[in-house]
């Protein structure tokens, strides 16, 4: 079958491609918009407020790559930016700090913002409609009524450990309504920022503003969006007895059933291998059974940071792309 890579024992068969989405020397090479209506399919296995786990089927290569890539370098998200530090005695040096602050993801909507204009002056550049600020003030002292006997920081003093949800939102001008109901706050909010000692102290105000992936790693919405090929496992010959017994220890739980009727070992839920190879270290087995991936059969693995729903996050990628066909189509190049 062409639309099988072949997964042998020390090598993977048929991985040529071409620049043409959806072309094959063995079939029809004409791109037909109807035909992919038809067979494209969407099938999705899990879906939660953090993670989704759905099927690509029937779309070329280049497009499921396209979608792993925008979601995780060109859909827009809100991340702190500009850290201004007011007093900071901690261990902590203000760079690193800042950039332990920029890397905490933050619950607000991207739409509820606009770009920061870069070419306006610094002065002019910062609004309630394209900035969030978030402030830290925080001192640690000892704590009178701790034990003697205790040697835990956290009893012994207060404040020694400061985590994102001691940044606290402080709306902006037309921020008071528009986000009365949705107050910015970290997905996280036990993420460790720093740690004190009586006497240290931390004051700073952070803006956040809008941003993308590709200009910085906190801007991503992600934390990891990926994709495999679904395996194929094609069984040649009969497999019965103990060596079907064998045959299904060679893979993961679930992958390879047997029937109790005949014993006979059958294919029983292709998706949840891992294409180990585990099979073909067995010569009784090498001629039995075919390793593959359909080539065209794409499971993806979305996980959010927590600003937005993968689902969310899958279909601004879609309408990224689709934005960059608009323009690649309208632009006087093409014309």
């Amino acid at each position: 079958m062409s639309n099988i890579v072949g997964i042998e024992y020390n090598r993977v068969t048929n991985t040529t491609s071409t620049d043409f989405p959806g072309f094959s020397k063995d079939g029809d090479s004409v791109w037909d918009i109807e035909r992919f209506k038809n067979t494209f399919d969407v099938r999705i296995s899990n879906l939660t407020e953090r993670e989704a786990n759905f099927d690509l089927v029937h779309v070329d290569t280049s497009i499921a790559n396209a979608f792993r890539r925008i979601m995780i370098a060109e859909v827009p998200s809100v991340a702190a930016e500009y850290v201004y530090f007011l007093n900071n005695t901690s261990v902590i040096q203000d760079e690193v700090l800042a950039h332990r602050i920029g890397l905490v993801p933050l619950k607000v909507d991207p739409d509820m913002l606009t770009w920061v204009d870069n070419s306006l002056p610094e002065e002019e550049k910062f609004t309630d409609e394209n900035t969030i600020v978030l402030t830290l003030n925080v001192k640690c002292t000892r704590n009178p009524d701790a034990p003697r006997d205790c040697t835990d920081p956290k009893v012994l003093y207060r404040n020694s450990h400061i985590y994102a949800r001691d940044l606290k939102f402080e709306p902006q001008g037309t921020q008071v309504e528009t986000f009365a109901k949705c107050p910015v706050v970290p997905t996280d909010p036990d993420i460790l920022l720093a740690k004190l000692r009586p006497g240290q102290e931390i004051s700073l105000r952070a803006h956040c503003i809008l941003g993308v992936g590709g200009d910085h790693a906190k801007f991503s919405p992600v934390a990891t969006a990926s994709y495999r090929l679904m395996p194929h496992i094609e069984i040649k010959k009969s497999i019965k007895g103990e060596s079907a017994k064998r045959f299904q220890k060679c893979f993961p739980a679930g992958v390879i059933g047997i029937n109790e009727s005949t014993g006979e070992a059958f294919v029983q839920d292709a998706r949840r291998d891992t294409v180990s190879r585990e099979v073909m270290r067995h010569e009784k087995f090498v001629d039995k059974v075919k390793l593959g991936r359909i080539r065209d059969h794409f499971i993806f693995n979305v996980e959010s940071t927590g600003a937005m729903t993968p689902e969310e996050i899958f279909f601004k990628s879609v309408r990224v792309l689709k934005n960059k066909a608009e323009y690649l189509k309208n632009c006087p190049i093409t014309q």
